[in-house]
């Protein structure tokens, strides 16, 4: 058997699995692995500002590819800086692999400098977290983490390499290994045709598409199944760009943020839901008493333990998606059955186009709804966005359209703020060898924006180009909504000058541009000159649209189409 540096190996395996970039942010305990990057190559490695950047670029990455990412560490606060990167993987069911130096094993119990006991801490936010104790089952511990990461409902991995263990020599043959079997989860047939007789039976049934449906790669199964039955479709937040939301067969965002009225009005005129990949999350859900009401659930999802976990359906399904959808489509198909609910898709198309929220505005200062109608008109489907938390995220839930599977990125669980800037880099890098010239555009805040604004430089230096809108209200916009039932306004505001942060000078301070817009008239021309600037300097472009400093998106505690969720009033 061949030897090598067992980080040697631990890079073989990276590129078998399909890993060509990897973020990260060398430091003494880690240097052994970058010294193997440096001898095997194959691996593009984008140095960070901060070690959360490179876990948010890894998502980033990963989300896009549907493959494992990587970000790289050092030992002590390097892992704990991936902390909120690794908490937002799990939450969304992201698969990356984190991996951290660590200081040599005979000082682990010494306190040595920056020795944390980082896989302790990971625990709580990761599918598995390991410390390397023997140079030997090094690469066998990286092939078991990408299948942990992959299999069942995906998720982030930890390893931990203490520095004396990623010195060592081992034997190792790259020719002789190969990745470990991902297992699938195929549905049980009696309760798909089970599943069918309720769809069946319904008369106003709707097939709610969560993020699963993109992890499982299944859009075309979900459009195809929706086609042949004639059944309505809607999504959740992390499921939105699962189905095309110009087809007819789309009835919205059902929520008590991210939604459209007609979607909240549709969800409760239903009397069936077939829930596919979907957690039921709280802001999905509001009330669960209003949610549920009288209306059956069927609920579908990779991992057993979610089904009954927010509620008990009328039918569990353990199933990956794509495979259920497919095994549900045959059986409608050997029973030649369609769900006949004509006057139900009439009705959907009748809250469609009476059920929805202005956009036209021409007053000053901008209205945010404004900008998402430029958004929508100035980028076309192939488009990639992310965006992340606060009241841009609402907005962009309750109009942005969204058409192709891992084309609108959210952190849609934990929601940090500061995830665009460094997840807009991975989704770039992750499109360099497939779709080099796709436009990727990133939608913040003004407050989110400064937390991982250092990241620009990462952009910067390694030429990655990509537009960023921000929507500056110069306030903790959400914030102030939320304390409106408590009657203050403490703290909230982060205006102090003109416009608070100079964010067009904060922008060139690091090698790249930005314009400031006043005025809707301005936005659109804006738009079209920042696309132009970042292909022209392939770096990152600002268009920062300064919006009403009060602004309030509709939303409300419980699932209300009539009254929780009518606009509030244009001041």
């Amino acid at each position: 058997m061949a030897k090598m540096p067992a980080m040697n190996a631990v890079v073989e395996v990276l590129k078998d699995e399909g890993v060509d970039t990897a973020f990260g942010c060398p430091g003494a305990a880690i240097l052994p692995l970058y010294k193997a990057m440096e001898d095997v190559g194959g691996i593009e490695h984008l140095t960070v500002r901060h070690e959360e950047g490179a876990t948010h670029m890894a998502d980033g990455w990963s989300r896009t590819t549907g493959k494992v990412g990587v970000a790289i560490g050092t030992s002590g606060p390097a892992g704990t800086n991936m902390i909120t990167g690794l908490y937002t993987a799990i939450a969304d069911s992201v698969p990356i692999v984190c991996i951290t130096g660590q200081q040599r094993t005979d000082l682990l119990d010494k306190e040595g400098f920056q020795a944390v006991d980082i896989v302790e801490i990971a625990k709580p936010v990761t599918k598995w977290a390991v410390q390397i104790k023997e140079a030997a089952t090094a690469p066998w511990i990286f092939r078991e983490a990408f299948r942990i990461a992959q299999e069942g409902r995906p998720g982030p991995v930890l390893i931990d390499i203490p520095l004396d263990v990623a010195q060592q020599v081992i034997e190792y043959d790259p020719e002789l290994d190969a990745a470990l079997k991902i297992n699938t989860v195929e549905p049980h047939l009696p309760r798909v045709e089970k599943a069918l007789d309720l769809l069946l039976e319904a008369e106003r049934p709707l097939i709610l598409a969560g993020g699963g449906v993109i992890l499982a790669e299944a859009s075309d199964e979900l459009r195809e199944l929706a086609d042949y039955l004639q059944v309505p479709v809607q999504v959740t937040l992390m499921g939105k760009g699962s189905f095309d939301e110009d087809s007819p067969l789309y009835s919205g965002m059902t929520g008590v943020q991210t939604s459209q009225r007609y979607g909240n009005a549709s969800f409760l005129e239903s009397d069936l839901v077939l829930a596919v990949g979907a957690r039921f999350a709280d802001r999905h859900t509001g009330q669960i008493d209003v949610y549920r009401g009288e209306r059956k659930f069927i609920h579908v999802d990779i991992e057993a333990t979610q089904i009954g976990r927010v509620f008990e359906p009328d039918l569990g399904v353990v199933s990956d998606a794509k495979l259920f959808l497919q095994e549900l489509l045959n059986a409608a198909k050997r029973r030649n059955a369609k769900a006949r609910v004509e006057s139900w898709i009439s009705r959907v198309g009748e809250l469609k186009t009476t059920l929805t929220r202005r956009e036209d505005f021409d007053s000053v200062p901008v209205k945010a709804p404004r900008v998402y109608k430029e958004i929508n008109e100035v980028f076309d489907e192939d488009t990639y966005f992310v965006t992340a938390i606060g009241l841009y995220q609402i907005w962009g839930g309750q109009h942005q359209k969204a058409y192709k599977p891992r084309h609108y990125q959210i952190c849609g669980q934990a929601g940090p703020l500061g995830w665009e800037i460094p997840a807009a880099i991975g989704v770039k890098k992750a499109l360099k060898n497939t779709d080099p010239d796709a436009e990727v555009v990133g939608i913040v805040g003004d407050y989110g924006f400064q937390y991982m604004v250092e990241e620009l430089a990462v952009a910067a230096q390694y030429d990655v180009p990509y537009v960023i809108i921000m929507l500056n209200n110069e306030y903790l916009g959400l914030i102030r909504q939320a304390s409106i039932p408590f009657d203050m306004n403490y703290q909230v505001d982060i205006h102090y000058d003109e416009y608070g942060t100079d964010n067009v000078k904060l922008m060139e301070a690091y090698g790249c541009s930005g314009r400031r817009v006043w005025e809707p008239s301005e936005i659109r021309d804006s738009l079209e000159w920042a696309r132009k600037e970042a292909k022209a300097t392939s770096r990152p472009v600002l268009v920062e649209i300064m919006i009403e400093r009060e602004a309030n998106t509709p939303h409300g505690p419980a699932i209300d189409a009539v009254k929780e969720f009518e606009p509030l009033p244009e001041a």
